[in-house]
């Protein structure tokens, strides 16, 4: 099948965006951007789970219970993620990079079950890995699993609203060429923040605890109800 020409740029910055987290998370190397190879640590369970700030939301024990502010862990099996009922807390929660990439697995995953699949997939039913190797390996899955969807996509499909008929966004109101558009900036974006992430705990800031648990103390300006980021601090 010939890819429509519009859907060829959207297909080859969705690969780009996934080659380029799956490297920065798994190693051994991965391009600085201006064709040097950089080494890369595979991600551990330690930072996978790092809670960079308090209340934190992630993906935990599911007898532990969920974190601050979450009324669930969402998902299937021993482990789940961080969730809220509508209104969800405000302002958001911020996330360790295993909520992170549960979040793209399990949306990438359910949106190629509900463009072409069985669309019985559910949220509450999606197992969710509690451990570094597993994350990975579930993005990467998900990942080839929505990338085979756009390649049987033709205009026509591209052009029809509803195509993906996903239950937890928009899609069923979507163009489909839309739809594949926001998937390719949810990869982007989180997959930015992610990069961040490892590159604060590679650093050591914050201070860490053991247990991929520990969180940054509390700013002096914070603690007296100002934030870090007023001017004059």
């Amino acid at each position: 099948m010939t890819l429509p020409q519009r859907l060829i740029p959207l297909l080859e910055q969705f690969d780009f965006s996934c080659e380029r987290l799956l490297c920065r998370l798994a190693g051994p190397v991965m391009d600085s951007g201006n064709g040097v190879d950089i080494g890369v640590t595979p991600l551990g369970d330690d930072e996978h789970l790092w809670e960079p700030v308090p209340e934190c939301w992630s993906v935990r024990h599911r007898g532990d219970g969920p974190g601050a502010r979450a009324t669930v862990l969402a998902g299937a099996g021993d482990w789940g993620r961080d969730a809220a009922d509508s209104p969800h807390p405000f302002p958001p929660p911020s996330t360790t990079i295993a909520w992170r990439l549960s979040h793209l697995a399990e949306m990438l995953t359910l949106r190629a079950n509900y463009t072409h699949g069985s669309r019985s997939l559910t949220r509450d039913g999606y197992r969710t890995p509690g451990d570094a190797a597993g994350a990975v390996a579930a993005f990467e899955t998900a990942s080839a699993a929505w990338r085979e969807v756009l390649l049987t996509a033709d205009d026509a499909a591209l052009d029809t609203v509803g195509y993906s008929t996903y239950p937890n966004g928009s899609d069923s109101e979507d163009l489909f060429v839309d739809t594949v558009w926001w998937v390719n900036q949810e990869v982007l974006h989180h997959g930015a923040e992610i990069a961040l992430l490892r590159d604060l705990y590679r650093a050591g800031l914050p201070e860490r605890r053991p247990g991929g648990r520990g969180h940054a103390e509390v700013p002096a300006v914070a603690a007296q109800g100002r934030s870090p980021y007023d001017s004059g601090t």
